[in-house]
């Protein structure tokens, strides 16, 4: 029977189990760079025992970062430290992969524990974001500058220059962020793209950056290495993006050549309601993986060693992503396999610790 603690073979590279380090974003760089925080905290989750380790949203250029603090990977000085951290991860048993993302609208905000406002593109340390159209995240916010061809057409050279650069970085896995609100979701999400050339207005318009994107990163990326997309599979909004749009782009991303559906959701809405509760996004993944054959990954609260089992044995998803509980207890794998009764293979290091 497949467990929580049965190996996974996807291409080219095998994931030693099935728990993965959802992207977490630290808010800790500066220009973009890397540091010691992201070898430490990135590395321990390999310590810990997970399989894929996913680095937090990575900014493709500078402009589409979430805040000045976020992680870059939008020029080549970048990569020697992400070097060093899949260097450690590997050195661990466990994979690293990275999310490429574009914040679009969503950009240029203050770290969380600074209030996390709209920084103004006036300020020395904001900037103008540029989106699928000049309508603001929320009122107060400053709009957008709406992207024109041109425009469009750097997105798609920076994500295939980022996919570049993460292969010299020694990265095995590329998840693309089309997700929470941030760029390739406002294409795609009726609530936010009011567009009314090729990339607006039908469901097969207003997917077609995701999908150009995605064929761009596929030009550089190995064909033997993993590639997984991060969809929000609802937008919990009437009008808005559904579950059933979610089944349709994930038919169309597995003939493209995706590998795996990370199914999250929420984020393009700032009054979204969504209804908060333990595995709430699972369903979502449970259908989009009947539905379309293709691989798919659970995300949010996925919090005890019964719980991620139980979604992997009853065939919900192949995978699941943990976040804040990784934040708990970077040993959760770990801890995970000696509470199901699994082999529990710890560091040398940390061998005496063992239960």
């Amino acid at each position: 029977m497949t467990h929580l603690f049965s190996p996974l073979k996807i291409k080219s590279i095998e994931f030693k189990n099935r728990i993965v380090v959802s992207p977490m974003c630290e808010y800790s760089s500066e220009d973009g760079f890397a540091n010691d925080w992201h070898l430490v905290h990135l590395g321990s989750r390999a310590v810990g025992g997970a399989a894929l380790i996913i680095t937090e949203a990575t900014a493709v250029s500078a402009e589409g970062r979430i805040s000045p603090g976020d992680l870059g990977i939008w020029k080549d000085e970048h990569i020697d430290k992400l070097k060093q951290i899949t260097d450690f991860i590997h050195s661990h048993g466990s994979i690293a992969g990275i999310q490429l993302a574009h914040a679009g609208r969503k950009a240029s905000h203050q770290v969380p524990w600074k209030g996390g406002a709209q920084i103004p593109s006036d300020n020395e340390n904001g900037w103008k974001s540029l989106a699928q159209g000049a309508i603001p995240f929320t009122e107060s916010e400053e709009a957008p500058v709406e992207m024109d061809k041109q425009g469009i057409e750097k997105v798609k050279a920076d994500f295939k220059a980022a996919a570049s650069r993460a292969l010299k970085a020694g990265f095995k896995v590329i998840e693309l962020h089309a997700a929470h609100g941030y760029l390739l979701h406002e294409f795609y999400s009726p609530l936010s793209n009011r567009r009314t050339d090729e990339y607006g207005g039908s469901f097969e318009n207003r997917i077609q950056l995701l999908l150009e994107v995605t064929a761009s990163v596929k030009e550089v990326w190995p064909d033997e290495y993993p590639l997984f997309v991060r969809i929000s599979s609802s937008d919990w909004t009437e009008g808005g993006w559904t579950a059933d749009d979610s089944v349709a782009l994930s038919k169309i991303l597995k003939e493209k050549g995706v590998d795996l559906v990370d199914c999250s959701s929420g984020g393009n809405v700032a009054n979204a309601k969504i209804p908060l509760k333990p595995g709430y996004q699972v369903e979502f993944a449970e259908l989009i993986r009947k539905e379309t054959g293709i691989l798919t990954g659970a995300v949010g609260l996925i919090t005890t060693p019964s719980q991620a089992d139980q979604i992997i044995q009853s065939g919900q998803a192949d995978v699941v992503l943990l976040a804040r509980e990784m934040l708990r207890d970077p040993h959760f794998p770990l801890r995970a396999a000696h509470e199901l009764g699994h082999e529990v293979k710890w560091p040398s290091q940390y061998e005496r610790a063992k239960w």
